[in-house]
């Protein structure tokens, strides 16, 4: 049965990604504004929760309900604290900038995993030229925020091409990565990657391959250890979906999302059963579920 998909803000113009459930409300990022906005469903209203965020993609709570994102534009991961100060924790990798944050998920240690892909356009003008690219690879970092090197994060992968969302198992034993590369050469996968008892990661497993369609950008899991993803669009394929995966990549699930590329989505709700889901065009959308978020 399809989900009856509302539109409940927007569309703002430009992209709209990062939702972030915060207990009573919905926060979403409006990239090229530099703004996060904030979705009350008891009002239906969003109003402006911050702003000059540096065109922040992907956002997300640790378990004492501090938010953090990643500033594409200024091209650093970053914690918003309670007193509406910025902390920087991530700028650079081997003496050189990163390329262009885009995700991010905790771990059970409170290490902050992220996605680091060159996405040209994703944040500003100077992104549209490649030749500010400065590192030669498109990784994901950990950073421990218990080292004393805060702002040296670690290189997780070395096998990824734009890697986007990013999505820990239930046991957080796995790691999901959307591999979602835009040249046709590369691949657009669901990857799984065992997490070894050192906090490195193993050979990945393909849980889904998307061919030379549009692959995942951002991901959510439910209580039964599924994957809620965001993925395709009008251009070829299926067209724009989210997709429920079971962790062994079986399609469970495809609910058609009226809009031309969903970004991502998050539950939310008193009962966390409502799914909410951004857009390229800058949208937030709202369906019930009978998915329940973790």
């Amino acid at each position: 049965m399809d989900w009856d998909f509302r539109l409940i803000a927007g569309p703002y113009g430009g992209v709209t990604e990062g939702p972030a459930w915060d207990g009573s409300g919905l926060l979403f990022t409006h990239i090229p504004a530099s703004r996060i906005m904030r979705y009350d469903p008891n009002t239906g209203i969003s109003d402006v929760f911050r702003e000059n965020t540096n065109y922040a993609n992907g956002t997300m709570f640790d378990s004492d309900g501090i938010l953090y994102a990643c500033e594409g534009g200024a091209r650093r991961v970053v914690r918003y604290d309670k007193d509406g100060g910025t902390t920087s924790l991530a700028e650079g990798y081997d003496g050189k900038r990163l390329n262009i944050p885009n995700d991010l998920a905790i771990d059970l240690q409170g290490q902050i995993w992220f996605t680091d892909p060159y996405y040209e356009g994703a944040a500003g003008p100077w992104s549209e030229d490649r030749d500010n690219k400065d590192l030669s690879h498109d990784s994901i970092f950990k950073i421990n925020l218990e080292s004393k090197e805060i702002g040296s994060p670690d290189r997780m992968t070395f096998d990824t091409t734009r890697p986007n969302g990013l999505l820990f198992s239930l046991n957080h034993r796995t790691l999901y990565v959307a591999q979602s590369d835009r040249d046709l050469d590369k691949p657009r996968q669901l990857r799984a990657y065992p997490l070894n008892p050192d906090d490195t990661l193993g050979q990945f497993d393909v849980l889904h391959d998307f061919g030379a369609h549009r692959g995942i950008d951002g991901m959510v899991l439910d209580t039964e250890g599924n994957i809620v993803a965001t993925a395709g669009s009008t251009q070829s394929g299926p067209g724009p979906m989210i997709y429920i995966f079971s962790t062994t990549g079986e399609i469970l699930e495809t609910h058609p999302v009226p809009c031309g590329r969903p970004t991502n989505c998050t539950f939310g709700g008193a009962d966390l059963k409502t799914l909410y889901v951004t857009s390229i065009e800058g949208h937030l959308f709202s369906a019930h579920t009978e998915h329940q978020g973790r």
